[in-house]
């Protein structure tokens, strides 16, 4: 190692020295689909215990309302579980938020369940890259910057439905990052080491389409077919599709009997814009299209949904954070770089507050959301000194 002073080299070594895998093992043995509130309520309980180690306060905030649209086109509440917060020395001038999800993509009956040594080095299992090895090694860096005395201040979030959109939490998120200096979000990192850059955004819209029934054969004409009309919005959705937007019709749902004219349909669309502006340019599209059928096929369209992650650019203070944990992993061996990515996570909520955050700052894995998810478990003790340096710096001023 070089350039490390004597409280950054205490602080690496209590950050390696945590009991980083065993969390891992502990986590991830519970499934804790974004779904499975039993689930989350049992990893929530087992996080809040082992972050309580740290100085202030833990409480476990209830999700905000949230809903989705239902294959009858009906509105329903969505449940969530509760989310972790975390707050150290809130009076610090300088404070950080730190934000991870005790969610993963996998549900109660899905039939990826158990972990797996493997010989290469790495514990193949649900979640243990996505993320309960990025929380294993946020607390390890914790403990490692209270270990060295530090007085920074920070905000630890952990929340239960990032995998679905962060619905329930966008708002405790926003209010979090208010005011702080920077932000660290414990996303995996590739295998290679590599960082998220740049991210595009999302939105996910659910159109329902409501026409009207009648006999398919007898009289046809008299009916108003929503299956029609939610393809044809579908295609012409589809046709705005460019370098910098793309467009996923991803579903429709409804329909019945062949010989009944459907008079329902519920289009699902997915759009990843790469700036503000693709989303303005998504919109009219939207608004256009809908207008357009509407009229076309004497039917009524209601859209529902919206653009819930904006696009995460990397901009000047961006750039400087990155520079930093850049200049950390050098100082600790590590050759860190990092390129745009497509992907979308709570760091693109956190950036839309003007907050600098690296949000890929977790264990090092791969095949995350597939049955072969993988950790590196050498990653865990490297990604926590490098987490545990990068604080330090940060409380130092040099961001």
């Amino acid at each position: 190692m070089r350039g490390l002073s004597a409280h950054e080299t205490r602080a690496i070594e209590r950050a390696r020295s945590s009991p980083m895998l065993a969390r891992v093992r502990q986590w991830a043995a519970v499934n804790s689909g974004t779904g499975n509130l039993a689930g989350l309520a049992s990893v929530a309980g087992m996080l809040a215990d082992a972050f309580s180690a740290l100085p202030g306060e833990v409480r476990l905030v209830e999700p905000a309302p949230a809903e989705r649209v239902t294959a009858a086109g009906e509105v329903e509440p969505i449940a969530h579980g509760r989310h972790l917060h975390l707050v150290v020395r809130p009076d610090a001038p300088v404070r950080l938020l730190l934000t991870g999800h005790m969610d993963t993509v996998f549900p109660a009956d899905h039939p990826f369940q158990t972990l797996a040594d493997r010989p290469d080095g790495t514990i193949n299992g649900p979640g243990v890259a996505d993320m309960k090895g990025g929380l294993a090694v946020m607390l390890a860096a914790l403990e490692g910057v209270e270990a060295a005395g530090s007085a920074i201040g920070y905000d630890v979030l952990i929340n239960s439905d990032e995998e679905t959109g962060s619905f329930s939490s966008a708002a405790l998120i926003a209010g979090l990052a208010r005011g702080k200096t920077a932000a660290l979000t414990y996303e995996p990192a590739l295998p290679d080491g590599t960082l998220a850059g740049a991210r595009g955004g999302t939105g996910n819209f659910s159109i329902v389409v409501r026409g009207r029934a009648a006999h398919a054969g007898r009289n046809p004409e008299d009916g108003r077919n929503a299956i029609v009309a939610a393809a044809d919005i579908a295609l012409r959705l589809a046709a705005a599709r460019g370098p910098q937007l793309a467009v996923n019709p991803a579903r429709i749902d409804g329909g019945g009997p062949n010989n009944v004219v459907p008079d329902l349909a519920v289009l699902r669309v997915n759009f990843r814009p790469a700036s503000q502006d693709e989303i303005a340019r998504a919109r009219a599209r939207i608004d256009a299209a809908v207008a357009e059928v509407a009229v076309a096929h004497d039917v009524h369209v209601e859209v529902h949904g919206g653009f819930n992650r904006p696009p995460k650019p990397i901009d000047p203070g961006a750039a400087r954070l990155f520079d930093l944990v850049r200049d950390a992993g050098a100082d600790l061996g590590l050759a860190i770089g990092w390129r745009a990515t497509g992907g979308v996570c709570d760091g693109n909520n956190i950036a839309a507050c003007g907050v600098p955050v690296v949000d890929t700052m977790g264990a090092r894995g791969g095949a995350i959301h597939s049955g072969e998810e993988y950790l590196i478990v050498d990653s865990l003790a490297e990604r926590a000194a490098l987490s545990a340096l990068t604080m330090l710096r940060i409380a130092e001023g040099r961001l």
